[in-house]
């Protein structure tokens, strides 16, 4: 469940009243994990994906009826800020949330001990000058002026102390995210949920990881990138995807033993129980593409450092997404680091006992799926499907039930999926995860992305599917399979 589709008044989900209600809504069905997309805050094409910064957080998700009883909004401001669009509406957002931020910024005591303390830590200085410095010329970083483009010590002094407000504006709503973020976090935890979270393998091009750590990727003088990174075609995109973030410089990385790497993921480590590497492969070997390619068809393999990265990770707390192109070098970079992969079941249909994503074939230290945010709903699966693959689908559920000794009959679509769940929670997988769009049988209105497209991470539930009976329904399937 992503954050931003969780129940909410406010046109996106937050930290808020809908994100408590959740928790309770796990805990009643008997869950132990709640797995969310990247909280980072999101740029061009609203992607969680392509953040101007990964160490931020996304100032959609700080909850404005807190600020409301922190005395810094009134309740006449907040609902004005009432959306009833069944979608997000990232464009609205934009023109209404942020002058609401900025307004409670105006109310606040910046010389508040804990506000004065959180910004004495640096922790999002360079960041707070980033997002003033974009909000005086945007533009990209990279077509800034020379003094700020390279980052020339006293300009961003001087910046910075003409700009103060601006500044600290920014640090103002980092630190609402993390003070929201850390009590909902502490109240999950309270009642026995960990929360997975999510580490993209790329940092976007326009954004604080670059501007302050431009020698750890590959760019010319200019900063602009030789390579950018993307994947070739596979399942979902015959053109490949085309993701445009700028290719790291290994060889520099490998000089301080991968101090970077190593504290971004002991960062994502303290913000979650649990974090899931996107696209782990990239880190056996990637592909990278010329910049100004207009798709990621024509691109090459380029080794990555593999195991050295993650000398010293903790590999009980590490999830490897290990879906797309898998060789023999992912498979062994999995083993020696011993992180569990991925499986996911809509990927399991169609061919042969020997698929890997079919349950006789799925090991213990994995993590199984019904589906993705990248998929294709599972109602939305089979209501694609022709009569073949569809014909080809009831068989392998049958045969599925059966090797797992599931003793049940399937009449329509709705108990397709509702096998599907049952066939995850019965795996010998270490753990089963359902999209919640999976757990309602929802169609692929509430798909969470379409990769090579626009439009997406738009989905928003409303609070009235999460009943007693929805979580009496998957407590009772939990504990049927000793879940």
């Amino acid at each position: 469940m992503p954050v931003s589709a969780l129940p909410c008044k406010y046109g996106i989900g937050s930290f808020g009243e809908g994100a408590y209600m959740f928790v309770d809504f796990l805990k009643a069905a008997g869950q132990k994990y709640w797995q969310v997309l990247p909280l980072v805050q999101t740029g061009f094409g609203d992607s969680p994906y392509q953040s101007c910064s990964d160490a931020s957080g996304n100032p959609y998700f700080i909850d404005i009826e807190v600020l409301h009883r922190e005395g810094l909004l009134t309740k006449r401001e907040i609902q004005a800020n009432i959306e009833k669009s069944p979608k997000i509406d990232y464009g609205k957002l934009y023109e209404m949330r942020y002058p609401l931020l900025r307004k409670a910024f105006s109310r606040f005591d910046v010389k508040k001990p804990s506000f004065v303390r959180f910004c004495k830590q640096g922790k999002f200085y360079d960041y707070a000058c980033f997002m003033a410095l974009k909000q005086r010329f945007n533009t990209p970083f990279y077509e800034w002026p020379d003094e700020f483009k390279y980052r020339d010590p006293d300009a961003i002094k001087q910046f910075e102390k003409e700009n103060k407000q601006e500044v600290l504006f920014w640090q103002f709503v980092q630190y609402q995210f993390d003070k929201q973020w850390t009590a909902l976090k502490k109240y999950a935890n309270s009642k026995g949920i960990s929360i997975i979270g999510d580490l993209p393998l790329y940092v976007a091009l326009d954004s604080v990881d670059v501007w302050v750590n431009p020698w750890l990727f590959l760019l010319d003088v200019n900063l602009y990138p030789e390579k950018v990174a993307g994947v070739p075609p596979d399942y979902f995109c015959e053109d490949g995807q085309l993701w445009g973030n700028p290719i790291y410089n290994y060889e520099k990385h490998e000089e301080d033993g991968f101090a970077w790497w190593k504290e971004r993921i002991a960062r994502a480590s303290a913000t979650f129980d649990y974090v899931r590497i996107d696209h782990f492969r990239g880190l056996d070997r990637y592909w990278a593409v010329p910049a100004g390619s207009e798709n990621a068809r024509y691109g090459e393999w380029y080794s990555a450092p593999g195991a050295k990265l993650f000398e010293g990770i903790d590999a009980s707390a590490v999830i490897a997404e290990d879906l797309g192109i898998i060789d023999d070098g992912v498979v062994s970079l999995l083993q020696q680091t011993g992180f569990p992969g991925m499986k996911v079941l809509d990927f399991a249909f169609g061919g042969d006992f020997t698929n890997p994503y079919l349950p006789w074939n799925v090991k213990e230290n994995c993590i199984y799926y019904t589906g993705t945010h990248d998929n294709q709903t599972a109602i939305g699966l089979l209501e694609g499907a022709d009569e073949a693959y569809r014909a080809a689908i009831n068989k392998q559920v049958a045969e599925c039930f059966d090797y797992l000794e599931i003793y049940r009959s399937v009449s329509g679509k709705y108990d397709i999926v509702d096998g599907f769940i049952d066939i995850v929670y019965a795996s010998r997988a270490n753990v089963a995860i359902v999209p919640m769009h999976d757990v309602f049988a929802f169609s692929n209105d509430y798909r969470i992305n379409e990769p090579g497209t626009v439009g997406n991470w738009t989905v928003r539930y409303r609070r009235r599917l999460f009943t007693e009976t929805a979580a009496s329904l998957l407590r009772r399937k939990t504990k049927r399979f000793e879940r």
